[in-house]
């Protein structure tokens, strides 16, 4: 995505080009989503953000919504994606504003966060954030993901929100920012960005510790840990398999959720983590889960003194 104020950037297929070379890029048509997410960091100290299904709720006022439809063009960085799911925001006062049919649109550096509500009994659809993103997209075979979108509140969205609340809001208001991962229905699907990239599962020290499923489905998930146990301020990775290819995977450390994955073509995910220095020593966890929900799997480690 080009940034609006000016500064040189890569394009989206030039970064493709880069990433694949050999790869034509004159072709820019878009691609189907066929699988993702958008994560959605709530910024308005004013409410609190909750989600309904298939949306889930994170730590830190993060909700995450998966992407169920649209197309998406690498090479442009334009996407058109339906999430699922319904932000739920409630006010000091115990208001609650529901916004669903949420649609996120991009065209390069800019878009829009659209979705549809209902005020005074009426159904209304409204643009209720301008998205601005100040970095390109990373491009993969299977994929894009965008990182750090910021969502600014529209002048309709700014009067919807000060309606609902009572408390002012001006159009240019952070909303929040949007972390964004989708796939593309190519081969290949890896593990995708958290807040950095994680580089792909090698054999790692130590043995699995019990593996707890806890799923539906004809094929539980199971997850496992390459270090029974480790001193605070180690790095761990948990390993997951038995989910759907292409499936988006949340990772919660002590049900604190705090990283993404993306099962490959055979269902498995792994992650890298680092166990913070604050840790209390004894027994801790990590869980996977599907961000649909419904569908995860938890290992404990242990955490024991510096030696």
């Amino acid at each position: 995505m080009a940034k609006r104020s000016g500064a040189v950037a890569v394009t989206g297929g030039a970064l493709l080009a880069l990433l694949c070379p050999g790869v034509a890029t004159a072709d820019t048509a878009p691609s189907e989503v066929t699988g993702g997410y958008a994560a959605l960091r709530f910024e308005k100290q004013e409410a609190s953000l909750e989600a309904a299904e298939p949306a889930v709720r994170g730590s830190a006022d993060r909700v995450w919504f998966p992407a169920t439809g649209g197309d998406v063009t690498p090479e442009t960085g334009d996407a058109d994606m339906e999430l699922g799911g319904t932000a739920l925001l409630t006010s000091a006062a115990g208001k609650q504003l529901s916004l669903s049919g949420l649609t996120l649109r991009l065209d390069g550096g800019t878009g829009a966060l659209h979705t549809r509500t209902v005020v005074a009994g009426q159904s209304r659809e409204l643009d209720l954030a301008d998205v601005t993103s100040g970095a390109e997209p990373v491009v993969r075979t299977s994929g894009v993901t965008w990182t750090g979108l910021r969502a600014t509140l529209t002048e309709d969205g700014a009067a919807l929100l000060s309606a609902w609340s009572g408390s002012p809001f001006s159009a240019g208001d952070a909303f929040g920012v949007l972390d964004v991962t989708v796939g593309t229905g190519s081969a290949g699907v890896g593990e995708t960005p958290g807040p950095t990239p994680t580089p792909a599962a090698t054999p790692a020290e130590g043995k699995p510790v019990e593996e707890s499923p806890a799923a539906s489905g004809p094929a539980a998930p199971t997850a496992t840990v390459s270090r029974a146990a480790l001193v605070a301020g180690a790095e761990q990775r948990v390993s997951g398999e038995g989910f759907v290819p292409g499936e988006v995977v949340l990772v919660a450390i002590d049900e604190d959720t705090r990283y993404q994955a993306v099962a490959d073509e055979e269902g498995r995910v792994s992650r890298t983590f680092p166990v913070y220095d604050t840790a209390a020593e004894g027994a801790h966890t990590v869980e996977l889960y599907a961000v649909t929900g419904g569908r995860g799997a938890v290992a404990e480690f242990g955490v024991r003194a510096s030696e």
